[in-house]
């Protein structure tokens, strides 16, 4: 039995594979560039891209499950093809899909929830890995400079979205399931800054910058203006919903959430001088 992984050397996909290795699963890996995927040794990596439909049959070729991801392309922009992407895994004897998205949905859910497959939706609130947008200014000038440093979310540990996405693609009992995912606990932005300080032994300042600054360092940094709107309607008013702490990790893997704490420990070093 062979379970597909796409977005395979993603932040979550690298995760997924070794989960799945670690069960005793035979595990295909998908990407635009195999040489470049730095995955086990004992995994087989595979060429594909998720927006062109006709290369991924190779991919799916004696797969029984796969994890799905619902964006691709150099933009990282949502799917267009989730109906073909479905059709072609349903004929390919594909029985078991996770899919790793968003709250809003765009074509690869519904086509997903039509298909036919036994299917599980992971919807994380926000990433712990996306702290790492801060680690090259505190390396050169040790101090954060973000807006709205009291919006407060209930982020969560990259491998933890990774062992519930493999729990459901190896156990029964996760079919027709929607799992939002979050860590253990609330923190603002404040907070997290503090918590990485505390892992690399230092304080860490943060200043606060009002919206008109935070939208002027963005465009800098080279950010798009649809992304500049994102993220200033998403930290500037945090939807409530996926942010209310939950035991949805607990429930599927046996284990509590992992901390920020542990993962601040886990990745000191990008933060390290």
């Amino acid at each position: 039995m062979t379970i597909l992984v796409t977005g395979a050397t993603g932040t979550v996909g690298r995760h997924v594979v070794d989960e799945l290795i670690q069960a005793g699963r035979r595990v295909r890996a998908l990407t635009r560039n195999p040489v470049r995927a730095d995955l086990p040794a004992e995994v087989e990596v595979v060429a594909g891209d998720l927006t062109v439909t006709d290369s991924l049959g190779p991919a799916l070729d004696g797969v029984t499950g796969v994890h799905l991801i619902t964006f691709g392309g150099d933009d990282y922009g949502p799917l267009r093809n989730g109906q073909e992407i479905v059709e072609l895994a349903a004929k390919a004897g594909v029985r078991r899909v996770t899919v790793l998205g968003g709250w809003d949905e765009g074509t690869l859910e519904p086509a997903v929830r039509a298909g036919g497959l036994d299917w599980t939706f992971l919807q994380p609130t926000e990433f712990m890995s996306n702290a790492l947008q801060w680690a090259e200014t505190i390396r050169a000038d040790g101090v954060v400079r973000e807006p709205f440093g009291d919006a407060v979310t209930a982020m969560v540990h990259e491998a933890d979205i990774a062992a519930v996405a493999a729990r459901a693609l190896v156990e029964e009992g996760h079919a027709g399931k929607s799992y939002g995912l979050t860590g253990p606990e609330r923190l603002s932005t404040r907070d997290k800054v503090r918590i990485i300080g505390e892992a690399i032994g230092r304080e860490i300042p943060f200043v606060e910058l009002t919206e008109e600054q935070a939208r002027e360092k963005m465009a800098t940094e080279g950010q798009p203006e649809e992304m500049i709107e994102f993220l200033i309607n998403v930290f500037g008013n945090v939807p409530e919903g996926p942010n209310v702490v939950n035991s949805n990790v607990e429930k599927v893997t046996g284990r509590p959430a992992r901390t920020f704490a542990r993962w601040a420990a886990e990745h000191a070093d990008a933060f390290r001088a």
